[in-house]
């Protein structure tokens, strides 16, 4: 699960709801659009639902109910815990060292995120984004494609080959003495006049 502080939504992946045994019938309608996951691009959501989320163990532990917008892609994360969820359990993240606080009725509860499960999930992350960066413009190319007519699509008659520059028709000469890399062709039907 990835805290991101300047989320605006709290987002859950379409490829976390099998994991979840969540059907598409608990889905609750969605009309918004999203920003920021995929660059420059909008989301449309499958849907919303609400989910309890605990963090802690059975002794200490913090609950809440969130409402999370179901994205239409997969994502690297299982979810996206944003500014809403930080409110409802009045958490502190603390990015450098991974750290999440939170009150409970026991006190403060620390949860600490793994560095490397981190970074393999951000490079991961990449990886799809840049995938999926990559269909989105190729599904552009091709739709521009698609309008080019077919007499743009026609290819031009070959040109005929030239003639070789070593012909008889021109003669190599060398601009400095002494140095065979520096040369010229020049013809030799040039009238002397």
């Amino acid at each position: 699960m990835l805290v991101d502080g300047g989320s605006s939504i709290d987002i859950l992946f379409r490829n976390s709801l099998p994991a979840l045994k969540i059907t598409p019938t608990q889905l609750k309608p969605y009309d918004a659009q999203f920003w920021g996951v995929l660059p420059g691009q909008s989301s449309v959501p499958l849907r919303q639902i609400t989910l309890p989320v605990q963090f802690g163990t059975s002794d200490h532990f913090h609950t809440e109910f969130v409402n999370f917008v179901v994205a239409n892609f997969d994502g690297t994360y299982h979810a996206i815990l944003g500014r809403p969820s930080l409110t409802k359990f009045m958490a502190v993240p603390h990015c450098s060292y991974l750290v999440l606080k939170m009150p409970t009725e026991k006190g403060v509860l620390t949860v600490r995120g793994n560095v490397y499960t981190a970074y393999i999930c951000e490079e991961e992350s990449f990886k799809v984004t840049e995938a999926i960066d990559l269909s989105i413009r190729m599904a552009e190319i091709a739709a521009q494609a698609a309008q080019i007519s077919s007499d743009q699509l026609r290819l031009p008659e070959q040109e005929t080959p030239r003639k070789n520059s070593k012909s008889k028709e021109h003669k190599e000469v060398q601009l400095v003495d002494g140095n065979p890399e520096n040369t010229a062709l020049i013809g030799t039907n040039l009238d002397p006049k």
